[in-house]
């Protein structure tokens, strides 16, 4: 498990531990409960307090650290870690919202601040915290013995090569070990030994959870046995799996376990009265899905006649949105819709307070409504549909979201603004006026050194990640000048072209379009998240672009599944009512079909008209839309680049909306700019194209940019790994147990059939369907629609499904030879699954016993590294810093970049932007220089204060 979620385990596992007033409830699921947990002993004298003032040496405290399961790191960002720097111990304890800095003076506790991890400011002081431990396990002397003594009588003398065994005796914690956690501990309690003394409520599907519990754990232990048996002699690590019971209550246990307890069900069903059950009057509250379903009929209206009954009926009525926006939202159209006296409250007691026959509205997290005998709660899902909400958590900014690391490492190569292109060597202390002075040893052509005092580091530059055929400047040489002059030049001229082409856009008049009131709050109602503020940041300068009558020409960056959609379709809505048409441009015929039923849905109660235009559209229709499109009769066209054929003709086109605009090609653009002359342009992307990426960067071209994930939304969860059948079933057995869907994607249309034949055999158990781009239309819509209805469990595909497919009930996917995909692929492949409340889970799998190239393990190791939400952008700058940006005007890629680095190149054209905007008067272009400082006294940081410099 990652060691934020093992931390809470902990967490709550000591506070049951500690002996506190007043009762307690513990609300946990059947899974938990099955599961052995450490004994009491154990964790009653694993956590430390620390106080201000308290004498407590440093190393011990890092020794504590290590032995509890934290990780030593340079920077502290995720719970588990630790950062020693000098006299200060940065530490993120599990359980904690910030983690702490601990400044010591000698070996006294000077103070204790808490700091937010993305910038590393302190937020606060405290005066003590106290650290827990990170895993399960502790790993000391004893618990490696037990392990050592436990691990050979189970499975006799380990061979070579068991990593396990190898690992923990030599003190490591190897990935995974907490499956062997019995081992390390004399005996296993559970969670019913940290609370002898409660009650114990069970839910009326406890037991069906439980068989369902113990078949997945039979399931996995009898596949890892066989398997371990198959694989006998072939030189993979052996895997020795731990006998269930060792790890598990089973039916035997659970039953004696309950035997002596009070033990209470709770039931949604009516039981005969009598003196074991009792009736506690609450009943579901009215859904309005039935009219909703019905087009003839408005679910406002619907509700205002229901309020008015249960008022009647003398009940008390409440309704409980899901955020503040949602509230003010919902109370604006009820009042547009004659609801009478609708007060806004904040808590239980303001609505007690109201006159009962006024309806209270409020923020509450139900996602379903009740009534009892004197109160009606009607919960906004109720009304509108399936409603998934985010909690507030700690905000990036965006400007710290794309700050990219640009940090150096040795061997990487730089550029010096008056040297050129060298090798960064590292750091070396030389004497300068007899003290010691730190110095970045940089290697040039021919060996020679350059050695630049570390206060002038800013006239270097990083180079870039693409450093696999650059040669290396002479020191001295003319060669650097007169390359770096007469890029500055061509810098120039780009940026005169590129703010003539803004400017020429700026005068031309464009569509005036507001959203019309009343209506547009109910079209936003609809959206069944609770926006972000980047995401109310982003809508908002789009409505004012569309508002400001000239074409605008806006790029909203935002990773896959953050709502870039919903901006588009508030777009889309506005252009639409104001009676200007709109054109949807997808790269794929899967992302058309998927925009087009989305449209359709959310605006179906308008009267607007929307058509669809690609391959899976019969000619008929094509026909049809077409002559729509000319003579104005279709509002909203959505299709391919079949939409930039010679015979398409728009009336009067207001609004393009471009989709993910990396997939199109050179030519394609070309059209696209055709179109967009005097129109406005809204594009969507992930991960935008680096040259897109550049001119948002450069401030020629509107940027919104979406950082923080639109619901109570978890990061898909990465493992890349070599080909493992016993891994692979478990990942799809797991995910069809829970309910949900699996993508299997290959890299070629040649693979699918020998994965099929391989995934029959390893789980006859589920249901397969292949799609891939060479198959006829309607078999493809047919198969892509099946599963979408849930007939099929797997989806066995090429990367066909890669742009913007939106399958909520798809969590897992497996990649296969993801050494053959590209970065953005890979990427856009991930962000396939994990649309939903539900943790997802992607498995990179590379070919077993065989490395792969350089290229493809920097991109897997990318991946893995890029595991949060939002990484989208991150990944774009990566793609910047590897290909380079090529040239803003035409087709090039890479060219430009590559004869003075990514840095460099970045400010000289934000220099000429700048210039060409006439933003630099009075600039003469010589004013910025750096001092030489010479003080005569020692100038480094020791390596024994802080190591990683």
């Amino acid at each position: 498990p990652k060691s934020d979620i093992a931390g809470l385990r902990i967490d709550a596992l000591s506070a049951l531990l500690a002996e506190k007033p007043g009762c307690r409830a513990v609300l946990t699921s059947v899974s938990a409960v099955l599961q052995k947990v450490p004994p009491r002993s154990v964790l009653k004298n694993a956590s430390l307090g620390v106080d201000v003032g308290q004498r407590l040496a440093p190393n011990d405290l890092k020794d504590f650290l290590v032995k509890n399961g934290y990780v030593r790191t340079d920077m502290v960002m995720e719970p588990g870690e630790f950062a020693v720097r000098g006299g200060i111990l940065d530490v993120f304890p599990p359980g904690h919202s910030e983690p702490f800095r601990l400044d010591f003076f000698g070996d006294e506790v000077d103070a204790i601040r808490s700091f937010e991890p993305s910038g590393q400011r302190t937020t606060g002081k405290v005066q003590s915290v106290r650290f827990k431990p990170v895993s399960e396990i502790v790993l000391d002397d004893n618990s490696v013995s037990r392990f050592r003594t436990a691990y050979r009588e189970l499975f006799g003398a380990p061979k070579g090569g068991d990593l396990l065994y190898e690992g923990v005796s030599a003190g490591r914690r190897p990935i995974g070990f907490e499956h062997w956690i019995a081992l390390f501990h004399e005996g296993m309690e559970t969670l019913f030994d940290y609370v002898p003394e409660a009650a114990i409520v069970l839910d009326h599907q406890v037991a069906e959870a439980f068989d369902a519990r113990w078949g997945v754990i039979a399931d996995y232990y009898s596949a890892r046995v066989a398997h371990r048996k198959a694989a006998h002699g072939d030189g993979s690590p052996p895997y020795n799996p731990v006998p269930p019971e060792r790890l598990y209550l089973d039916q035997g246990n659970w039953e004696s376990l309950l035997v002596d307890k009070q033990v209470c069900g709770f039931s949604p069903f009516s039981e005969p009265s009598g003196p074991k059950s009792a009736d506690m009057g609450g009943r579901l509250g009215k859904n309005f899905g039935d009219v909703r379903a019905r087009h003839d009929e408005n679910v406002f209206d619907a509700l205002c006649i229901h309020m008015e009954s249960e008022v009647q009926k003398g009940r008390r009525v409440l309704i409980a949105a899901f955020s503040k926006g949602s509230r003010d939202r919902l109370k604006a159209v009820l009042q547009e819709h004659h609801v009478k006296g609708l007060v806004g409250v904040e808590s239980w007691a303001e609505a007690e307070a109201l006159d009962p026959a006024l309806a209270a509205i409020t923020v509450l997290g139900l996602e379903r409504g009740f009534s009892t005998a004197d109160l009606t709660v009607l919960s906004e899902q109720d009304i509108l549909g399936d409603r998934l909400i985010r909690h507030s958590k700690a905000k990036i900014k965006p400007e710290n979201f794309i700050a990219e690391a640009s940090s150096l490492s040795e061997g990487d190569l730089i550029v010096h603004i008056e040297h050129g292109i060298g090798r960064y060597d590292g750091l070396q202390a030389i004497s300068v006026s007899g003290a010691p002075h730190d110095c970045l040893r940089l290697i040039y052509a021919g060996g020679d050194k350059l050695f630049l005092p570390v206060e002038n580091i800013e006239v270097v530059s990083r180079y870039g990640s693409d450093q696999g055929s650059v040669q290396l400047d002479r020191l001295g040489g003319a060669a650097w000048q007169a390359r770096k002059a007469k890029m500055k030049q061509r810098i120039k001229d780009m940026a005169e072209e590129l703010i003539k082409i803004a400017a020429a856009r700026t005068l031309k008049r464009g569509t005036i379009a507001t959203p019309p009131e009343g209506l547009y709050d109910e079209f936003c109602a609809r959206f069944p998240f609770t926006e972000t503020d980047d995401q109310l940041r982003a809508i908002e300068a789009v409505m004012d672009d569309l508002g400001r009558g000239r074409p605008a020409d806006r790029l909203v960056c935002g990773d896959v599944g953050f709502g870039k959609t919903e901006i588009a379709l508030r777009a889309a809505f506005t252009m639409a009512l104001s009676g200007r048409q709109v054109a949807v441009v997808t790269p794929t015929t899967l992302l058309c079909r998927q925009h087009f039923q989305t449209f359709k849905q959310r605006f179906e109660d308008y009267p607007v008209r929307i058509e669809q235009l690609s391959r899976l559209v019969g000619a008929k229709r094509i026909k049809e839309a077409k002559a729509g499109l000319s003579d104005g009769t279709v509002d909203i066209v959505i299709g391919t680049h079949a939409l930039l054929a010679k015979d398409i003709r728009f009336r009067d086109l207001g609004l393009l909306v471009i989709d993910e605009e990396q997939h199109f090609g050179v030519t394609h653009k070309e059209k696209l700019k055709k179109l967009k002359t005097d129109v406005h342009v809204l594009t969507l992307t992930a991960t935008p194209i680096p040259r897109t990426l550049q001119l948002a960067l450069t401030g020629v071209r509107e940027m919104s940019l979406i950082a923080t994930p639109p619901v109570d939304r978890l990061a898909v969860r990465t493992f890349v790994l070599p080909h493992d059948p016993v891994v692979i079933r478990e990942a799809l057995m797991r995910e069809m147990f829970r309910g949900g869907q699996t993508f299997y994607v290959c890299p070629r249309i040649e693979d699918l059939d020998g994965v099929d034949e391989a995934l029959k055999d390893l789980v006859p158990e589920i249901k397969t369907v292949t799609v891939h781009g060479r198959m006829p239309v309607k078999a493809m819509e047919e198969s892509i629609s099946a599963f979408y209805d849930g007939a099929y469990d797997l989806l066995l595909s090429t990367n066909i499904i890669e742009s913007g497919i939106d399958m909520p009930s798809v969590n897992t996917i497996v990649i296969h030879r993801a050494d053959m995909f590209g970065l953005s692929q890979l990427y856009q492949l991930r962000g396939r699954v994990g649309r939903s409340k539900v943790r997802a889970y992607a498995y990179l799998t590379i070919p077993p016993r065989r490395k792969p190239t350089k290229a493809a393990e920097k991109r897997l190791e990318v991946m893995q590294t890029l595991d949060t939400l939002g990484a989208g952008f991150t990944l774009a700058s990566h793609d910047l810093d590897i290909r380079g940006a090529g040239n803003l005007l035409g087709g090039e890629q890479s060219g430009h970049i590559r004869e003075v680095g990514i840095e460099l190149y970045q400010q000289m054209l934000e220099v000429a932007v700048a210039e060409a905007k006439g933003l630099d008067e009075g600039k003469d272009g010589n004013g910025e220089w750096s001092p030489q400082i010479g003080l005569g006294m020692a100038v480094l940081i020791p390596e024994s204060y802080v190591s990683d410099l």
